[in-house]
């Protein structure tokens, strides 16, 4: 099958001289355009003739969210108005959104970038694609939408809203193709169960994004749904929106569209790049971003690039799935801990369900007290749970050197939501 949408360059070699040609315009663009880059650039002592190689990437300054909201409402803005055509938003305190605006060409090259991601993931132009993500302000339901009509298949933008609409879509139209959060797709598998569906489906792919999820969670998701392959689909808004990348059928790393961004892999602390295969903060420049170009933006996103080509062949370099954010980080009893190891040991476990909770809190003798809540296996009862919460307890001291409280409870009981879900509660003064 004709691949519409892959990069034209065949080699590495040619990669990079395309970043370098993007890496320059870019720079010029947002040091003409914007007075926020411009004071950045002219403190750091760089100006646009200063950039000659890709080395040269690592004279430029940081930009962070608190950038973002330090600049509300047009931070970045390195257009005229007249040039703006659309602005998305992401979360952040109230009033203090991260906004970005888009050009006519932002939005083009937005398309084409998510259409390479339904090419990657093997559709055709006769496949139906149901959207369960949210609309408006934020990025997801409008770059699934807008890069599924420009591939050419057919959207069916449902969003996250009413799981009746949805179970009957899934029943009427025959999607094969569904486009969710983990927790969504979670969601309506488990009502498909229960509305006694599942057999009546023909969803094969599943485009999965916006947060973590566990294997055992991404078992049971491909497993009810009965579906062929399940896709992890990074991005964020800042850089443009969902569609950054996508693992293809092999499943061996995400794929991430380098000829349109370069991907920094950095220590949070130190800020210089770590070994390739080691995990560190996504840093991302664009390429080609006309609105809002970003410039060494800081994600707080955490990877690794994985090393070597994939079997497909592909020339595009890539990363393995986010393992947290490095704001994500918790601290019980001196030990540092991410949401994505506790993640990692309950995987390792049969005999629990797909979902879990993480509560923090600090008891009347001062100390801090972690407690896991995971839920048993489907269909299986009560009678395991004693021996089940102590292997967990164990390997969560053996792997974190700090111990947990293990709860075992019903399967379905833990909440369910369209959105992303919240698995960390921390309720220390």
């Amino acid at each position: 099958m004709e691949k519409r949408f892959m990069p034209g360059f065949r080699t590495r070699e040619e990669l990079l001289e395309l970043q370098l040609r993007g890496l320059k315009w870019t720079v010029d663009h947002a040091y003409s355009g914007s007075a926020f880059y411009r004071e950045r650039l002219d403190k750091a002592g760089v100006r646009p003739e200063d950039i000659r190689t890709l080395d040269d990437l690592r004279r430029l300054p940081f930009v962070t969210a608190d950038d973002l909201r330090g600049e509300y409402p047009w931070p970045l803005r390195s257009v005229p108005f007249e040039d703006i055509v659309r602005i998305h938003a992401s979360s952040g305190t109230t009033g203090k959104r991260k906004v970005m605006v888009y050009t006519a060409k932002d939005i083009d090259d937005w398309a084409d970038m998510f259409a390479r991601c339904y090419e990657t993931a093997g559709l055709t132009r006769e496949d139906r694609v149901q959207i369960c993500v949210g609309y408006g302000v934020w990025t997801a339901g409008a770059g699934f939408q807008n890069g599924c009509e420009r591939f050419g298949a057919i959207a069916l933008p449902v969003g996250p809203g009413n799981i009746e609409i949805h179970l009957q879509f899934l029943v009427d139209f025959q999607p094969t193709v569904l486009c969710a959060t983990a927790s969504m797709a979670l969601l309506l598998a488990e009502e498909a169960e229960k509305h006694g569906i599942l057999d009546k489906l023909t969803v094969r792919k599943i485009i999965m994004g916006a947060e973590r999820s566990s294997d055992t969670m991404r078992a049971k998701i491909r497993e009810l749904f009965r579906a062929d392959h399940l896709f992890d689909i990074p991005g964020l808004t800042e850089v443009y929106g969902p569609g950054t990348g996508l693992d293809c059928e092999h499943h061996t790393g995400i794929h991430y569209w380098a000829d349109y961004y370069i991907l920094e892999i950095l220590d949070p602390e130190t800020l210089e790049p770590v070994n390739e295969g080691e995990v560190g903060e996504m840093v991302y420049t664009t390429l080609r971003k006309e609105g809002s170009p970003l410039i060494r933006y800081r994600s707080r996103d955490l990877t690794r690039l994985i090393p070597g080509q994939c079997p497909c062949g592909s020339v595009l370099p890539r990363h393995d799935r986010l393992t947290g954010r490095s704001d994500d980080m918790f601290i019980i009893r001196g030990v540092n801990i991410y949401p994505s190891h506790i993640d990692e040991i309950l995987s390792q476990h049969r005999g629990i369900g797909s979902e879990h909770q993480i509560l923090l809190d600090r008891g009347p003798d001062g100390k801090d007290y972690m407690t896991i809540k995971v839920e048993r296996a489907r269909g299986a009862g009560p009678g395991g749970d004693t021996e089940l919460g102590r292997q967990i307890g164990v390997d969560i001291r053996k792997a974190l050197l700090v111990r947990g409280i293990v709860e075992i409870v019903d399967y379905g009981s833990l909440p369910r939501t369209g959105r992303k879900a919240q698995r960390l509660f921390d309720n220390r003064d």
